[in-house]
C-alpha cells in the first residue's frame, strides 16, 4: 500500500513539473489602482495556491484549539476517573410480590 501511495506522489511530481515547464510565459496580473504584476503563469498560479492553503489552514486553527481543549479536558477527566476509589453499586433488590 505505501509503494502504491509513493507511485501516485511521484506521478503527480511530475505531472506539476511539466506543468510547469509547459507555461512559462509571462502573464500580467492586474490589480485595483492600476497596479500590475508581471511573472510567469506557473509563478502566479503557485502564489494563488498557497495564498488559498494559508487561508484554509487559518480558518481550520479556530478548530483545532476547541478539539486540543476538549482532548485535555477529557484526558484530565480520565485521570481524575483513574484516581477516586470505585463505589460498589448497591445490588438491586428482589422484588417485592
Amino acid at each position: 500500500m505505501k509503494l502504491i501511495a509513493w507511485v501516485i506522489r511521484v506521478l503527480v511530481f511530475v505531472l506539476l513539473l511539466v506543468l510547469a515547464l509547459a507555461n512559462t510565459q509571462t502573464t500580467t496580473l492586474n490589480f485595483l489602482a492600476g497596479y500590475a504584476w508581471q511573472a510567469p503563469l506557473i509563478l502566479i498560479g503557485l502564489a494563488f495556491f498557497v495564498v488559498g492553503l494559508l487561508a484554509g489552514l487559518l480558518s481550520a486553527l479556530p478548530g483545532i484549539f476547541r478539539l486540543r481543549m476538549e482532548n485535555g479536558r477529557l484526558k484530565r477527566d480520565l485521570r481524575t476517573a483513574k484516581e477516586a476509589p470505585a463505589t460498589p453499586a448497591e445490588p438491586p433488590l428482589p422484588p417485592l410480590i
